[in-house]
């Protein structure tokens, strides 16, 4: 029996819907982006990244909800979303002023690091059309009234983007609750995103109000601290006992505090350098946690978006199963497989991720 009490896919136009910023990534490849001549360009964004995945990987229905400048890099953008199968409906556009001191899309230049150099990545995203979105905006009456959505999902990064999205994520969970839609949360806790809106102590105001309203909460050890000041003792940088059992002492206090919680998930990550992660992943539900394979010496190309494709196959794992362990298996083989390839979305096949959980070998598949 599942820990949530999902909707029916007959009941409901979306599986999931995804609220955050889309942006236009810009990656130097192998090089730097102090020194690049030539970018490949993709899309991204923490909340969307989720979505995406559901929908080429895993074939779920999803859609976003987000705002653009109408001009060419808006428009460019929502083709790479199309290409990704995501639903645009519910997209709205800003008029552009032609320079951009009123509106205008995001950027994030992005390498990937190799080795003994960390992946960096340099946001632009100021006075997006995304961060000037306001209570009131959105039709979330529409989108799970009458269209219907099985699984909301939103996060830390959308809702740290200006002094309004924080309002339009609350309005967005608790009309998403009214209908009996499922609210996940990934808190992905940026610094530099709250510093220009009230620091480290707005994040906490902010994101404790949230969590009144979330079924399933996302993030890892520092987010907690950061987000909901839950503190973790005995945390170093390799996964190991002391970790998960420390985490699992968190998580108990989290959940007493806020009883709403359904359920609650993280990634375990020791970093070996920019290219080799040991990589697993644990999940409480029901009342007892559940680890998922911890794969040491996970060979990286670009960790950008690898926790955004752990919430997805979370996601897909409790959508399709309702089993906890299967959530967590599906979530932690679809994060690794992402990390493979190129670019914040992932690239793996629902076949590729249930062979990794099968225990199946990187031989040449013919």
């Amino acid at each position: 029996m599942s820990v949530l009490e999902i909707k029916s896919a007959d009941q409901c136009r979306h599986d999931l819907v995804a609220l955050g910023e889309v942006m236009l990534r810009l990656d130097p490849g192998e090089g730097r982006v102090r020194t690049a001549r030539q970018f490949s360009a993709w899309e991204g964004g923490g909340e969307y990244n989720v979505a995406r995945g559901l929908r080429r990987c895993f074939g779920l229905r999803t859609a976003v909800v987000s705002a653009f400048a109408d001009n060419e890099v808006g428009r460019l953008v929502e083709d790479f979303i199309l290409q990704g199968g995501v639903a645009v409906d519910y997209l709205q556009w800003r008029d552009y002023d032609g320079v951009g001191r009123t509106v205008r899309n995001g950027l994030n230049f992005t390498e990937r690091g190799f080795g003994i150099r960390g992946a960096k990545g340099v946001p632009d995203r100021g006075n997006t059309a995304a961060a000037q979105l306001k209570k009131g905006d959105i039709d979330w009456q529409k989108i799970f009234g009458e269209d219907g959505a099985r699984w909301f999902h939103t996060g830390g990064i959308f809702a740290a983007l200006s002094d309004t999205t924080p309002e339009v994520v609350i309005e967005a969970v608790q009309a998403a609750k009214q209908h009996g839609t499922i609210v996940s949360y990934d808190l992905n806790y940026r610094p530099s995103l709250w510093e220009g809106i009230g620091g480290h102590a707005k994040a906490q105001e902010v994101n404790l109000e949230i969590a009144k309203h979330v079924d399933v909460m996302i993030g890892n050890e520092e987010d907690f601290t950061a987000c909901l000041g839950f503190e973790v003792e005995g945390v170093d940088e390799n996964i190991s006992k002391i970790e998960i059992d420390a985490f699992k002492k968190m998580i108990g206090t989290a959940v007493e505090a806020f009883p709403n919680f359904k359920a609650t998930a993280t990634t375990l990550r020791a970093v070996q350098s920019a290219t080799i992660n040991d990589w697993g992943a644990i999940c409480w539900a029901g009342g007892e946690f559940h680890e998922a394979t911890n794969r040491k010496g996970l060979e990286i190309l670009d960790r950008v978006g690898g926790g955004d494709s752990f919430a997805s196959g979370l996601i897909y794992g409790f959508l399709a199963t309702g089993d906890p362990q299967q959530a967590v298996e599906y979530g932690a083989a679809h994060g690794a497989l992402a990390m493979t390839t190129p670019g914040d979305t992932s690239m793996a096949t629902l076949a590729e991720v249930e062979r990794l959980i099968g225990g199946g070998s990187a031989r040449v598949q013919r």
